[in-house]
């Protein structure tokens, strides 16, 4: 178990008050009637799942129930920085 921070509440708080929302950064085709089943399949179901600091959306599901974005390492689940959503994420830092 892990600890996380929550922006908008200004605590930290034990890693089972929080639930994954899935992978951060995902853009959503911009017409997704146009696009084929494949390329659709591939946004709807896959991602990167790779190996180190990887952005994550999570949510305070026993608290605030607001989302944030965490940057989390895949390797040893060390929380490395956490944001409100909105919040501009740098290309050195992604």
């Amino acid at each position: 178990m892990f600890l996380f921070y929550c922006p908008y509440c200004k605590e930290e708080r034990e890693q089972n008050e929080f639930s994954a929302a899935g992978e951060a950064f995902i853009a959503r085709p911009k017409t997704p009637e146009a696009i084929s089943d494949e390329d659709w399949a591939d946004y709807v179901f896959y991602r990167t799942n790779h190996k180190g600091d990887h952005w994550e959306q999570w949510v305070h599901t026993n608290g605030c129930r607001k989302y944030f974005i965490v940057k989390r390492s895949t390797i040893n689940h060390e929380i490395l920085q956490v944001e409100p959503f909105g919040t501009e994420i740098s290309e050195q830092e992604s």
